[in-house]
């Protein structure tokens, strides 16, 4: 997140501080976003949630309770992957940070379980909500990792607000939500869906749009792809957002994903 100074009349800077400025605004840019995406951070200004957050009219994240989604994919090694994403009817309520109880925000929440050679590995429940424009905001996850059916680490939790006393007490506190998906996405946008180092960290930038895509669950015109990085790990990932039904396919080095099923009312296939 960018600071921003304090207001002033640019008509009185001198040329040469007016300059400097701007030279040290690129700079910030140039540090912060990957190379080759210096956009607009979108959207531009701080979200309001006076609409209903459970209904999702976002077309590249849909949210539909009690429907789910089912992907395959493999590892490096010959790694059967399974991914399973549950789509709650359970909601949870987050405070903004200064807001008073009006302003508390009902979010709605994402199941995720991960299998490696059909050991469950992850478990996490995700919490969105859409904001009035359209914006889908994420207000942190739940993690429990697994080994040999045990949970092991609660690692990458985080929450607007910090734990309450029924969450893992290393959960991180975060001040405010992050930026799950765009309203209207466009090439070259950026965004971050977690901004929260060196806890957890995504910078996700918009690099293809109107993709045609193909998978075992069907065939998907007008298909987005995201390219996300991070500060914490140097490998890349690529996802296509299909309208209707979301993330339908994964890339990242070693490891590659497929929607093969979803029972989301609102996919839309091309014939």
């Amino acid at each position: 997140m960018t600071h921003q100074a304090g207001h002033s009349d640019s008509r009185l800077a001198p040329p040469r501080l007016v300059r400097r400025a701007v030279r040290w605004f690129a700079m910030a840019l140039f540090l912060v976003l990957p190379l080759g995406s210096v956009q607009a951070m979108v959207p531009s200004g701080p979200p309001t949630f006076n609409t209903n957050p459970l209904t999702f009219t976002n077309r590249y994240e849909p949210f539909v309770p009690r429907a789910t989604k089912v992907y395959s994919g493999a590892k490096s090694g010959g790694v059967k992957v399974i991914l399973l994403e549950n789509y709650l009817s359970e909601t949870r309520t987050f405070q903004l940070a200064g807001a008073n109880k009006k302003d508390a925000v009902v979010c709605s929440i994402l199941r995720e379980m991960k299998f490696d050679n059909n050991q469950l590995i992850e478990d996490s429940l995700n919490y969105l909500a859409q904001a009035d424009d359209g914006t889908v905001y994420y207000f942190g996850e739940i993690v429990d990792e697994y080994a040999n059916g045990v949970v092991t680490s609660h690692e990458g939790s985080w929450l607007v607000g910090g734990p309450r006393d029924s969450d893992p007490p290393e959960t991180a506190n975060a001040p405010h939500p992050f930026v799950f998906m765009p309203a209207n996405p466009q090439q070259g946008d950026v965004f971050k869906q977690e901004d929260l180092y060196p806890i957890v960290d995504e910078t996700d930038q918009v690099v293809a749009v109107n993709q045609t895509v193909t998978v075992p669950a069907g065939t998907f015109t007008n298909a987005i792809q995201v390219l996300e990085t991070s500060r914490l790990d140097p490998t890349t990932e690529q996802k296509w957002y299909a309208p209707g039904v979301g993330v339908i396919q994964g890339q990242a080095k070693g490891e590659t994903s497929q929607l093969i099923v979803s029972t989301l009312p609102l996919m839309i296939r091309s014939p």
